[in-house]
This record gives structure tokens, sequence and C-alpha cells, in this order.
């Protein structure tokens, strides 16, 4: 075979034995042409390198697909373009050194099909564009009819026509339906569970929208969370209406048997609403420690809620220090006045006076720091200003600091919420249980203002931590770092001399659920019957690649009737020989769990990616890493990063209330697949053992 050769533009016509015109496709500014042989002819991306058939002998394989490749976002190395803001440089095709410029072009016909072809390609790609637009920001669909937009597009391309509203419309939940699919595939490759949580977003109307997220960890051990669907509850306060949501998410995504674990809030799950859920779950999944795995509360939410329980208690003098700080820095000639006493009474604080957004408590708490560092500064504005009159005590003062003490211990349990990646499951232990001892030993102070501040934090917390301790504790047993050791450590200090029971229901919960994960890595005997060949013989062995008990089966040829059935040729104790093989190859992964912890602890590191210890001793725990996969992927938050300290519940707009549910839903998934990059994963769906010869054995 020749060497393939590089040219940048396609081939002359007058090199080509069969003729053809010379290429004005709008693909050529993408591709270039690659000559293999004599009889071969291939295109190759300028961006991702990779080659395309083009002419093979005298078949012509056409631009379709070389149009899909750039047009639909194939092309990877263009999607990071787009991801990153930046934009593709066009590299126009050079001109020969033999051809003379100034030369008058000879007279060509040209081919009305080539140039609409063209522009037909160029104006799919930037109508994907405006939909991805629309989706990541927001827009309102009827944007393309805004006259502002339409003068920018015109300017750009006067030829672009004017989008409707349906065809915007159109274009947007075609993009989510193939973003959809690519994580079907995903969902369906992997061998975990998948963990959900539903979120309320309320509405003008007397309608509502659950939010159902999932949370799995994929066959790579990457830790995956999306939005998968987005579901009109008629009568949100009904007590079956999150059950019929959760059931057609469950059937919309073929989780019939990967439902694990599922998070609620407590703002819109009422008692009756979390008990129909724990019934569908222990329907749904022998695996849910008799509703353990039913998390009532959202971690978010409830830390919310404790940080309003702690305003609320001085809201005055909150109130006094906000509108101090208003008159400050709403007016320059104040905020000029204030710094230059500032600078008088030499006070070291560098931080800035900023007005607090009400409707998220830590820019409340941030700034009642700022004002707390410059509290001798406001004592003096007085003699200063004759203007401002609000009174603060150096005992109300005293007051604040206590509460931003407690304030911080949120924050920090809350900003684990906030980082670039969604934390695992075990990070929450190490907040949950240092707040559960300081709000207990501050309960029980010996100062009267503490223990009315934090009386009833602890109560809500308390009630928080009994129902959730057990997930917390398990996840946190997952990391090597830490295993039973830090649930022991945390519990005595937590409970003292009481502290035994709480761990060995931790132990307990630990070892019956992994029994459960060992049962269910059990083969049954089965016998899976052939009615054309006879009977299949079963044999049962371990396969090392696939990390699964298979059973393969071998065809035995019979010489009997097609309609006869042969199970067996055996005695009736066959089956239990099978059974015994099955156990007897399993027998060290019922000392997996053991020899994991009693086996010492890592070293406590700050930058620990607990995902990839479990990846690399995969093969030493089979059993036992399935079952930290699952754990450590459980949501305790139903927030997103960007409503970690709302106050209230997230409201739909006016607008976003009068489209289509269907359409609603294509946009919220659409602009949160995008945003996690769901295209940049796509599973290999090809089966590594023919289907024919092996039967996947499940409990």
């Amino acid at each position: 075979m020749a060497n393939p050769t590089n040219n940048s533009e396609p081939p002359n016509v007058d090199s080509q034995t069969n003729k053809r015109r010379r290429k004005k496709s709008i693909v050529w500014e993408h591709f270039t042409i690659e000559t293999i042989d004599a009889g071969c002819t291939r295109a190759r991306c300028m961006q991702c390198k990779k080659s395309f058939a083009y002419i093979s002998g005298s078949k012509l394989a056409g631009t379709s697909h070389l149009k899909r490749h750039i047009a639909l976002g194939i092309c990877p190395v263009s999607r990071n373009h787009e991801k990153s803001g930046h934009i593709v440089p066009f590299t126009p095709l050079p001109i020969k050194v033999s051809q003379d410029v100034n030369a008058v072009p000879r007279k060509r016909v040209k081919s009305s099909t080539s140039g609409s072809t063209s522009f037909s390609f160029y104006q799919d790609c930037r109508r994907q564009d405006i939909a991805k637009m629309v989706i990541m920001h927001e827009y309102p669909l009827t944007i393309t009819e805004c006259p502002a937009f339409l003068n920018c597009v015109k300017s750009l391309q006067p030829e672009f026509p004017i989008l409707s509203v349906e065809a915007v419309e159109r274009d947007c939940v075609g993009l989510y339906r193939r973003e959809r699919q690519t994580l079907l595939n995903l969902v369906s490759s992997i061998r975990g569970q998948v963990n959900l949580s539903l979120d309320m977003w309320a509405t003008d109307q007397s309608v509502g929208y659950v939010i159902i997220t999932g949370q799995f960890i994929d066959d790579d051990w990457k830790l995956h969370r999306m939005v998968l669907s987005v579901i009109l509850l008629p009568f949100p306060d009904s007590e079956t209406a999150f059950n019929h949501a959760l059931l057609s998410c469950v059937a919309d995504w073929n989780l019939e048997t990967k439902l694990l674990a599922v998070t609620l809030d407590e703002t819109f799950a009422n008692k009756a609403v979390r008990k129909n859920v724990r019934h569908l779950l222990s329907v749904k999944n022998p695996l849910i420690l008799n509703g353990k795995f039913l998390i009532g509360s959202c971690y978010a939410r409830v830390l919310c809620h404790l940080a309003q329980d702690a305003l609320g208690v001085i809201s005055e003098t909150v109130k006094k220090v906000r509108d101090s700080v208003k008159y400050v820095v709403t007016v320059k000639s104040c905020l000029d006045r204030f710094n230059d006493l500032r600078i008088q009474l030499q006070v070291p604080s560098a931080k800035s006076l900023v007005l607090d957004d009400q409707s998220q408590w830590n820019t409340t708490y941030h700034m009642l720091v700022a004002a707390c560092e410059l509290k001798e500064v406001f004592s003096c504005l007085d003699t200063f200003d004759s203007n401002y009159r609000i009174s603060i005590t150096m005992d109300e003062w005293k007051h604040v600091e206590i509460l931003c003490t407690f304030l911080k211990l949120l924050l920090d349990a809350a900003d684990i919420l906030t980082g670039p990646t969604y934390p695992t499951a075990n990070a929450f232990f190490h907040e949950a249980w240092k707040i559960q001892l300081e709000l207990r030993n501050a309960s029980v102070s010996d100062d009267a203002f503490i223990r009315q501040l934090t009386r009833s934090m602890y109560e809500r917390f308390n009630k928080y931590w009994k129902d959730c301790f057990l997930v917390f504790s398990i996840a946190v047993v997952m990391d090597p770092r830490f295993k039973m050791k830090l649930v022991e450590f945390s519990f005595t200090r937590i409970y003292g001399e009481d502290a035994d029971h709480w761990i060995v229901d931790v132990s307990n919960g630990v070892h019956e659920l992994f029994l459960d994960y060992v049962v269910q890595m059990l083969p049954p005997p089965t016998f899976v019957v052939n009615g054309n060949d006879g009977f299949l013989k079963p044999e049962i062995r371990q396969e090392e690649e696939d990390e699964e008990t298979i059973l393969h089966c071998e065809i035995v040829k019979t010489e009997a009737d097609e309609n006869e059935l042969f199970l067996s040729t055996s005695d009736e104790l066959s089956d239990f020989d099978v059974y015994i093989s099955g156990i007897s190859n399993h027998q060290n992964t019922k000392l997996e769990l053991d020899q994991y912890l009693e086996e010492s602890v890592l070293p406590r590191m700050q930058e620990f990616d607990v995902l990839g210890w479990w990846k690399s001793n995969r093969k030493k725990y089979p059993t036992l890493s399935k079952m930290a996969s699952d754990i450590l992927s459980i949501p305790v938050s139903t927030k997103f990063q960007d409503s970690v300290f709302d106050m209230k519940c997230k409201k739909i707009d006016r607008y976003r209330c009068s489209l289509k549910p269907s359409t609603f839903e294509a946009l919220v998934c659409a602009k949160d697949w995008m945003q996690n990059g769901i295209s940049d994963h796509s599973p290999d769906l090809s089966p590594s053992i023919s289907p024919k010869s092996v039967v996947k054995t499940h409990l």
C-alpha cells in the first residue's frame, strides 16, 4: 500500500479519471483529502484527525457522514472547544503557486444543488448552536423573534432564515432526545445500583414539579449525578403523588432492578409520603435494610433550617446590624466617613462591608462576621455622623459573635456541596458528627444565651441524626482511612458510656448489608432449556475478567422429539450439587468484610481518592467493592450547587410554567447533561461473551 499523502484541497478534476467536479461542499472547510492508494481516498477531520471513507474504487461515499460529524457535535475536539467557549479557527485552502491570481477565471456551470446543500449544512449547525444557547442560558424560546436578536443575526449572516418558536422548540427537544439516549446507554451499562433524590420546585399555580436526580458510579469508578426526570405534579399535596412520579422515573430509565436509596426533602415529604416511598423501596429492592436507605430529609435543607433557627433567636439584633451596614454602604459620603474613622481607630480588619442577600443565609453570615470585626468603628460612628442613630450594645455584639461561631460550623458542613464535583457519601459523616457533638454540648452549656441559641438547633439536628446516622456510618466505614475506627471514636465523644449500643448498631448494619450482597452474588441452580437442541447442562465457573459469576451451559444433543422437554437425566440431588459448587466458590467472600476491617487503616491524607482505591482493590474485595460502589454514591442532599444556601424552595417563573411539561423537562435535563458532559461518556455496549452460551444468574 502506498504511503498516505495529505492534501489540503480536494483532488483536481483534471487528474480524476471519472471527471468529477471540484468539491465545493462546506465540509471541505473542516476536512482534508488523503490518497491512500490508486483506488482509495479518505477524508480526515482537521480537528480530531479521524479518518472517514470517501472514495473506494468506483464507489463514492458522499459527504453526509462528514456533515454529521461536524453538525451534530460528534467531533470531540470541536465539542470541547464549544464547551470552553473557544472558536475553532477556519483555515482557508491555500492557492496553488502555479495559479495566476490575476487571470480571468474560466466560466463554470454552477450547480444549484451544491450551493443549497452547503448552506443547508451551515444552517443546521447554527440552529444547533441556537438550541444550545437557549438551553444553557435559559433564554425563552421566543428569543429568535426578538428584534435585537434578529438584527444581530442579520448582521452576521443576512441569508439566515428567521426561526419560529416551534422550530426552536423542536431543535431543543431533539438535542434532549439525543443526549437522553447517550445517558440511557450509560445507565444500562453499569453493574451497580442507582440512587435517586427528589426535589420540589414550586409555581404560582397550584401545581408543582418534582426534579428526580440519579446518582451512580460507573464501571470505571466515576461518580455521576444527573437529572433524570422532571415530572409535573397536578396535586403536589397528595400523599401518593411522589410515588407515581418515582414509579414513572423508574420505568422510563429501566431501574426496576437497580434502585437502592431515595433521598427526600422534609419540606414537602411529610410522614405519610415517606411511609409510602419506604414501602415502594422495600418492594423494589431487597437490599434496603428495613427502609434505612430512605433518607427523609435533605442535608442542605437541614443546615438551612438550623441557620434560620439560630438567626431567629436574635433577629432584632441581626436587623440592627443589617441596617447599620445598609446605612454605610448605600451612601458614598457615609462610606467615606466610615473608612476615615476606621483608619483613625487603626482597626486591623481587612474585611469590607457587604449587604447580605436575605434569601441565602451564608451571605448573612459573611455580613455579620465583617460587621463584628468593625464593631469599634460602628460604636464611634454616631459621634462623627449625626444622622447615624442605630445603637448596638457590646452585649449584643457578643451575641452576634457567638451566633457567627455556630453559623461557621454550619457553613463548613455545607461547603462540601459547593465544590466542582459532588462528594461521595463518606465525606458527610465528618461534618455531621461534629455538628451533633457541638450542639449536644452547647445545649447543656452553663451560658444561658448559648443554651437558648442552640436548644432548638439541637432538637432539630438530633432528629435528623437519628434518622441518617446509619447511612453516614456505613459510608465512612467504606473509607479505608477510617473504617469502624472513626465510628468508635466519634460515638464515644458524643455519647460517652452509652456509645456501645450505637457502635453495635452500625456494626450489625454493615454486616447485614454485606451478607445481602453475598447472597446476591451466589448463583442459584438453574437449567436453561433449548427446545430445538435438547437440554442445557449447567457448569458454574468464575470469570475473572467479568468479575461476575456466570452460568456456562453446554448444549447436549438428544434424539428426542422437538416437543419433548428434558430437564435432567441425573438424580434429583444434582441441583444440590450445583448449589454446593457455587457456595464453595464464594467461601472467600464471606471473609472479605472481616479481612477489610481487621487490616490497618490507611494514613489520613487530605487529598484521597476513595473511588480510585476501591477500583485498585476490587479484585481483592469483589463483593465488598460492589457494596462500596453503591453506598458511596448515595446522595444525602437534593439541592443543586447553586441553591445549597437558599432559604426558600426554588420557584419556576411564569414563562416556564406556560411551556408544555415535556418541553420544560427537555430544557432542564438537557442543560444539566450538557453541563456535566454526558456526551463524553459513551459506554462500549458490545458484549464480550456471546449471550447464546452464557446465562447471567440473578437471585
